[in-house]
């Protein structure tokens, strides 16, 4: 199903963890090009059907823990068809709903399953996506849970180890007019450069994308009209999704992998599309407006993850698609100037997860987990437009504060956490 990437032993070398229905695999880089698989001996293989999962640091002990989302409970046994004339996937609520599990990581190369204990396990859902940041600015790191036909979850981390579900209070459950999501992909960034972490959320055709913005003071507004989404996505269905850079004017645009979920929509209704092009839309003062994806002909995307492919300093994209190969686009450029950084921390998780990085006024939370069951690249890219010369200031998860002045663009930058 799914990909997490991250260092869980702060060797230097990242490790992959593959979610699947039944069984989920943890590799261990060996760092000489090899993989082990030590699941058991971790201690993280699940069970029941995982979807996305990523590595983050909960509780700010320096050492990634792992979330993993599971979309229902299911097996063969218990399976269905719906629909009449044409078959169709059952609605998500024919199933019985399922938790989610919290790893901690013991240090020792072993985690312990502490769903119960952190409050995640009190809450059933049908998840699919995740997203970390901290979305109310008290030092710990806050998950976001896109769920499938229901209500969204947003998990607060009380900074003592456990988590309250507060996304009702928060305004991020529902839709404005009070109706459950299909969530499937979520990204948890910032999207109009006020600092502080938003939540979009991909859905199904005539549900519209969810644009959550970040009020301050744990509140959220819905925004989809607002922000042209809701044009954009009314026909869609959207699977992965991203926040990035992609003209390096210091806005992020969205990127939104697309696909119908059934494959015969189109003899069930005409005007919907099992295969679409992926949305590309450029981000105007926290308005988004659609450009060409570059992509000639409409796959059945699913995932979708971003990176500087080439290191030429613009971010490119790479989806999955189903029953068929997976599509490279990359960034033709322009002229405008970029900043890329990569953390290495001391007192923190070694790659930095869960720092807040700010770069001329822009901001991102450090974290490779993104979208729909997809892991990107770990650098941090900000697009500077016309500057040559940009601040940095980094927020670390030890809680160290650190900025550098007067640093020139166009470069990648390693920003090393200071010792005390």
């Amino acid at each position: 199903m799914g990909v997490a990437v991250g260092d869980y032993d702060n060797d230097g070398y990242p490790d992959i963890y593959v979610t699947s229905y039944g069984k989920n695999i943890l590799y261990h880089n060996n760092g000489d090009g090899t993989f082990t698989d030590v699941t058991a001996k971790a201690g993280v293989a699940g069970g029941g059907w995982s979807a996305s999962a990523g590595f983050f640091d909960y509780d700010n002990d320096g050492k990634l823990d792992l979330f993993v989302t599971r979309y229902m409970d299911w097996d063969t046994k218990h399976s269905k068809d719906c629909g009449g004339n044409y078959h169709t996937y059952c609605p998500p609520e024919e199933f019985p709903a399922t938790t989610n599990i919290l790893y901690h990581n013991n240090g020792d190369g072993t985690f312990t399953d502490v769903s119960q204990r952190a409050g995640i396990a009190t809450k059933k859902g049908r998840a699919l996506g995740v997203a970390f940041a901290d979305y109310d600015g008290d030092g710990f790191t806050d998950i976001f849970v896109a769920n499938d036909g229901m209500q969204q979850y947003l998990y607060h981390n009380n900074g003592n180890g456990t988590f309250t579900e507060l996304a009702l209070e928060a305004g991020t459950a529902l839709s404005e007019d009070g109706r459950r999501l299909s969530g499937m992909g979520v990204v948890f960034q910032d999207y109009d450069n006020d600092g502080r972490p938003d939540v979009i959320v991909t859905e199904l055709p005539r549900e519209i994308y969810g644009v959550y913005h970040n009020d301050g003071g744990g509140s959220f507004s819905y925004r989809s009209l607002e922000t042209g989404l809701g044009v954009l996505s009314s026909g869609s269905s959207g699977w992965s999704v991203g926040l990035e850079d992609f003209d390096n004017d210091g806005w992020k645009d969205l990127f939104v992998a697309q696909s119908h979920v059934l494959d015969n929509v189109e003899g069930i209704d005409p005007s919907l599309h099992y295969r679409e092009l992926p949305l590309v839309a450029i981000n105007h003062n926290a308005r988004f407006e659609r450009v060409d994806s570059g992509l000639e002909a409409p796959v059945a995307a699913r995932g979708a993850a971003f990176g500087d492919l080439n290191n030429d300093g613009w971010q490119d994209v790479v989806i999955t698609s189903l029953g068929a190969h997976p599509q490279v686009l990359m960034n033709r450029g322009g002229k405008a100037h970029w900043l890329t950084i990569t953390l290495r921390g001391t007192r923190s998780n070694r790659d930095g997860y869960g720092a807040r990085v700010q770069v001329n006024g822009q901001t991102r939370f450090a974290t490779s987990t993104v979208g729909y069951l997809s892991a990107s690249d770990k650098r941090l890219h900000f697009g500077v437009g016309t500057a040559d010369k940009a601040k940095v200031e980094v927020v670390w998860p030890s809680g160290i504060h650190q900025t550098l002045n007067d640093v020139h663009a166009d470069q990648f930058l390693e920003v090393r956490e200071p010792e005390k």
